[in-house]
C-alpha cells in the first residue's frame, strides 16, 4: 500500500478499485474533510507524473462508516458505460455485516419500502402504500457465528439510501456500531461493520469477467471470523 492511500485491489487503463477504509469520504461534504476521489486523483497524478487536473469518475458510493470495494472510472468512456451497468443492475455487489443479534432464519429476502429523511440524513421504513416509500429487496444468509455476534452476506437487489442499515434494524438485528440505526453504542473509530466485500462484473471496455474482492478491516471481530472460517 502506498503511504496515505487506500490499498489498490485493481488498476488498469480504465478503472481503478480500492479497499475503502472506514474513515475515508467518497466524495465531499460539510466536514470539508478530503474526499477520497481527490486523494485517488492524487495518487494517480504522483504515480504517473501528471500535469494538470486528472480525471477520475466516480460511479457508485459507500457510506463513510462502510470498508470494502469502491469503484473509480479513469475514463470518461468507463465511466458511462458503469453508471449504465449500475442503473441496469448487472454488476453484483455482495456485502459482510456483522450484527448483534442473530436473525430469525438462516437465509431469508427481506423487503421493505424505504424514504429517505433529508434532515437527519436517514432512511426509514414505511407502509407499502406510502407514495413516498421506495421498493427496497436484499437476501441474506448467515455465514458465520461468535458466541455474541452473527456475520451475515448479504446480496442488495436494489440500491436505496442506507437500504443494508435499515432493513437489518428492521428485524432487530443492527450492524455493530451502527447507533444511527439501533446498535447501542459506537465502534472506537467511529467504523461500522458493514463491508462491500466482493463486486462482479464484465468490465465495461475490455468486457473480460471481473471478481474484486476485499480484505475485510483489520479489527479483533474481524479477524475472529477469518481465522476460525477461513473468510479473507
Amino acid at each position: 500500500m502506498l503511504q496515505g492511500y487506500p490499498d489498490i485491489i485493481f488498476e488498469d487503463n480504465h478503472l481503478l478499485i480500492v479497499n475503502k477504509r472506514s474513515s475515508d469520504i467518497v466524495q465531499g461534504d460539510k466536514t470539508r474533510d478530503v474526499p477520497l476521489v481527490d486523494l485517488m486523483k492524487q495518487y494517480l497524478k504522483d504515480k504517473y507524473n501528471k500535469p494538470g487536473n486528472v480525471y477520475l469518475g466516480v460511479p457508485h458510493r459507500l457510506d463513510r462508516p462502510t470498508s470494502g470495494v469502491l469503484m473509480f472510472a479513469k475514463t470518461s468512456k468507463a465511466l458511462s458505460r458503469l453508471n449504465l451497468m449500475f442503473r441496469e443492475r448487472e454488476i453484483q455487489k455482495t456485502y459482510w455485516a456483522v450484527v448483534k443479534a442473530t436473525p430469525p432464519q438462516k437465509r431469508d429476502t427481506l423487503i421493505n419500502y424505504l424514504t429517505k429523511i433529508e434532515s437527519s440524513n436517514k432512511s426509514i421504513a414505511v407502509s407499502k402504500g406510502n407514495a413516498d416509500g421506495k421498493y427496497s429487496e436484499l437476501n441474506y444468509d448467515i455465514i458465520a457465528k461468535s458466541d455474541n455476534y452473527s456475520l451475515l452476506e448479504i446480496l442488495p437487489k436494489t440500491g436505496r439510501h442506507h437500504q443494508i442499515r435499515v432493513q437489518l434494524s428492521k428485524i432487530k438485528c443492527p450492524i455493530k456500531g451502527d447507533v444511527k440505526y439501533g446498535f447501542k453504542r459506537t465502534n472506537e473509530n467511529a467504523s461500522i461493520h458493514l463491508h462491500a466485500r466482493k463486486l462482479e462484473l464484465i468490465h465495461p471496455v475490455t468486457k473480460e469477467e471481473l471478481i474484486i474482492v476485499a480484505p475485510t478491516p483489520n479489527d479483533s471481530l474481524w479477524n475472529y471470523f477469518e481465522k476460525t472460517v477461513g473468510l479473507r
